[in-house]
């Protein structure tokens, strides 16, 4: 993964939330959904999902170091999970402006947030540098998953990924109206 200088990472960290709404507004302009643009894209968004929730249910943040179930396959499953939430956000919303759009924060801001965040797990978590060495940072390995401690519920809420679910039903009821309007 490329490098970022530290002040440009710890800038874009800070617009990461201020960005979102200009993301957002891009959406709204940009998005043009037809029915199979539409149809197409959920299955890969709701992918995302699927892949978000399931490393919430093995993140205990800043207490233990996830390696366990996705983590088992990419160090970074919630960014993985969130690029094909997008994707099919994109793929639903049928506009290749919109879709450089996502690329370019993606690539702008998210890679030096994940490098920062990979920064403090090395600093937090003495086993980081090894597992780093085992384990690629977004493009996962296959293979079967170590289920470690296995899911657990109470971390999916305790990390608040159901917020993931409702942004993503707010694009999908969105660009929904678009289509029917």
């Amino acid at each position: 993964m490329m490098r970022f200088p530290k002040s440009y990472a710890d800038r874009v960290q800070r617009l990461r939330v201020p960005g979102g709404f200009v993301i957002l507004a891009a959406f709204i302009f940009l998005s043009r959904p037809s029915y199979d643009s539409y149809f197409w894209g959920i299955p890969v968004s709701l992918f995302g999902l699927w892949i978000r929730a399931w490393a919430a249910g093995h993140l205990a943040k800043n207490e233990t170091l996830a390696q366990s179930g996705p983590y088992s396959l990419v160090r970074n499953p919630l960014y993985l999970g969130s690029l094909f939430m997008a994707g099919g956000v994109v793929i639903s919303s049928h506009s290749w402006p919109l879709a450089a759009v996502f690329t370019s924060a993606f690539l702008l801001i998210y890679l030096p947030v994940i490098q920062l965040e990979e920064e403090h797990l090395r600093k937090l978590f003495p086993a980081y540098a090894s597992y780093a060495d085992r384990v690629p940072s977004l493009l996962p390995r296959f293979g079967p998953a170590d289920s470690g401690a296995g899911f657990r519920a109470e971390l999916y809420w305790r990390n608040q990924e159901w917020r993931a679910v409702l942004g993503y039903l707010f694009a999908a009821v969105l660009l929904l109206a678009k289509l029917v309007i």
